[in-house]
């Protein structure tokens, strides 16, 4: 029995180097931050994740980096589209500038949408005229988080939008489907999984944000305060296992949240 031979490295050693590489990289820094908190009481644990600025913290976090990848999964979506079906002057521009977030470091980001939309801003003024604050408030932040996740979004999607070929639409046209049917039943079933990809890396991305966040959050606790930002407010006190303490909460909360849309994706990509 013969055996077929590779000029690049085989299982065990490319696997052998995967866990090396893995374990240097997450494993044990996660590892060491679980261990960390175990200097902790079970009692003192819970007294530390449940008071209430770190719960209004949370909630905060959470629910901007949600509603930033909600968002960008329908403005990311348009712009996927918008660039895999048409062809026009300036696409290469636009290109770069969905790009942008990922070059532009997020302090520099969190700088110019702060001075773009405070009160006394180009656009924050105008805001402030209507009535409402755009800088120093959650909408800020969701929209600090917005800016720099639609990458992840559009650049999930695009190649997969990409493969489907454009005479699938047509015949479904041909046939008698309307817009929203060629929609739902044509390129919804082959996008949604790439979508929720998108969805997932976003969200991931936004809960963990810190530069691009603290200059237009306004860092109040109770209202603008974000997790991260905690974090570094409990080790400036020197109070290491308080701060670890706070991201085992960050950690196993984005865990379960990522495991769930995982398992949703895998479900409806095997349906």
């Amino acid at each position: 029995m013969s055996r077929s031979t590779s000029v690049i490295p085989g299982f065990g050693l490319t696997l052998g180097y995967t866990l090396v590489y893995l374990s240097l990289l997450v494993l044990i820094p996660l590892g060491a931050l679980f261990l960390k908190t175990t200097e902790l009481s079970w009692a003192q644990f819970i007294a530390i994740v449940s008071a209430p600025r770190v719960l209004a913290a949370l909630k905060l976090s959470f629910g901007t980096a949600f509603a930033a990848a909600v968002l960008n999964g329908i403005i990311g979506t348009l712009l996927a589209w918008v660039l895999v079906r048409y062809r026009f002057p300036g696409r290469k521009i636009i290109e770069a500038m969905i790009d942008l977030p990922f070059a532009l470091p997020t302090a520099v980001a969190g700088i110019a949408l702060t001075a773009l939309y405070a009160p006394n801003g180009p656009i924050g003024q105008f805001a402030t005229q209507l009535g409402f604050k755009i800088a120093y408030t959650p909408l800020g932040i969701t929209l600090a988080l917005t800016f720099v996740t639609l990458p992840f979004v559009v650049r999930t999607i695009q190649p997969v939008l990409a493969d489907i070929p454009r005479e699938v639409e047509e015949a479904a046209a041909c046939l008698g489907a309307r817009p929203l049917q060629v929609v739902r039943h044509v390129l919804l079933p082959a996008l949604l999984p790439a979508w929720l990809t998108g969805f997932a890396l976003a969200f991931a991305r936004g809960v963990g944000e810190y530069g691009s966040v603290i200059f237009i959050a306004g860092n109040m606790p109770m209202k603008t305060e974000i997790l991260p930002l905690l974090i570094m407010v409990k080790l400036d006190q020197y109070d290491y296992t308080g701060a670890t303490a706070i991201g085992v909460l960050m950690l196993v909360v984005s865990f379960i949240l990522l495991l769930f849309i995982n398992l949703l994706q895998r479900r409806i990509a095997h349906s």
